[in-house]
């Protein structure tokens, strides 16, 4: 049997133990905190690294966004909405239940609420399909005319269809004049510098985030991608929207040296097989733009970061003027014209030969 003493000592070992043990684990939660902590502020790096490089990266895919196609020849020739007719679905529920549980006293009662509840859903249904014939009548003259190349229509196809004025990302204004249903020319001002990142954020081996001014050159890289970026996302809408061959597109910028507004700076000429078949998945905006007939600085004066003036494209650079076709009076006239020629021709002929004959048969 222990003494006193004896016990004592084991309590206080016991509880020395105890608090080393406390210590150790007090130390251990301290250590995961500041573990924690650590893995906070490199989340956080690593969140504020990512919206940077996503933002630019927003910036620059505007043209991998693919657009609705509008099918004007489907829209033409659509049938026409189903008119709903009145089933009487409450009515009918109503009856069974009146014959299973119903008593004749609660029957006309019943069946009433039921045939009123029928009214208003039919009222209903043919409100909607009110709505529904007006926009097949209306889409469908809209698309009856542009397939007629009716020149009015196809404004009217993008004043009222267009996505491109929800495109925030894509400049600040659009505007468009329809040459012919085959050649659309667009005008986009783009975005002020404002809309490109002027810094840089990464993270240092530590970790830690890194803040950095864009270099100039840089910058105008980036800005110049994002403008041919623009431009690719508004040729993808406009042979969606429209059943053009060719469109003109020029980007606008503010002036960097006084207040002039609208500076061209690219014009480009795409036409509808061009773009349709580019990969927008992995194309280079810039690399791309130079495949097609265009004018501008696509890649040249990033190192001035500044953009040169450009004359846009013409119409008869991109489409020269053909000769008018003849009409059928026309025709028969150089028809004449030409048997004329070949009947002098033939007489010319044979008055030069005769001569020949007659001395031969002289001797």
């Amino acid at each position: 049997m222990s003494s006193w003493s004896t016990q004592i000592r084991r309590l206080e070992a016991a509880q020395r133990r105890e608090e080393r043990e406390s210590k150790k684990r007090q130390k251990e939660f301290e250590r995961q905190l500041k573990s924690a902590a650590k893995w906070s502020a490199l989340e956080q790096a690593q969140l504020e690294v990512g919206a940077n490089q996503g933002a630019i990266e927003v910036l620059l895919s505007m043209h991998k966004e693919e657009p609705d196609k509008w099918d004007w020849g489907a829209l033409a020739y659509a049938l026409p909405p189903h008119r709903p007719t009145n089933l009487s679905t409450q009515e009918m529920k109503a009856l069974v239940a009146w014959v299973d549980e119903a008593s004749k006293e609660k029957a006309a009662a019943l069946i009433s609420g039921a045939r009123s509840a029928d009214e208003s859903e039919h009222a209903s249904d043919l409100q909607q399909y009110a709505y529904e014939l007006s926009v097949w009548e209306s889409r469908g003259s809209l698309a009856r005319r542009i397939l007629a190349g009716d020149l009015a229509a196809y404004t009217q196809a993008v004043e009222e269809f267009s996505n491109l004025g929800e495109v925030s990302q894509l400049g600040s204004s659009f505007s468009f004049k329809i040459h012919s249903p085959k050649l659309i020319e667009c005008t986009l001002k783009v975005n002020g510098r404002d809309a490109i990142p002027s810094e840089t954020k990464s993270l240092t081996a530590t970790g830690k985030l890194s803040i950095k001014p864009m270099s100039k050159a840089r910058f105008q890289e980036v800005y110049q991608d994002y403008v041919c970026s623009g431009v690719l996302r508004v040729a993808r809408e406009v042979f969606a929207l429209l059943p053009a061959e060719m469109a003109i597109i020029t980007a606008t910028v503010e002036s960097d040296v006084g207040p002039e507004s609208g500076v061209p700076i690219i014009s480009v000429a795409l036409s509808r097989a061009g773009v349709e078949r580019l990969d927008y998945e992995r194309l280079d905006p810039s690399d791309t733009l130079e495949t097609f007939l265009y004018r501008g600085e696509v890649k040249a004066g990033r190192k001035a970061g500044t953009f040169v003036r450009i004359e846009p494209l013409t119409i008869n650079e991109v489409m020269p003027q053909a000769k008018p076709t003849p009409n059928v009076f026309e025709l028969l006239r150089s028809a004449r014209e030409l048997r004329e020629q070949l009947v002098q021709s033939t007489r010319s002929t044979t008055t030069t030969e005769e001569p020949e004959s007659e001395n031969d048969a002289t001797e």
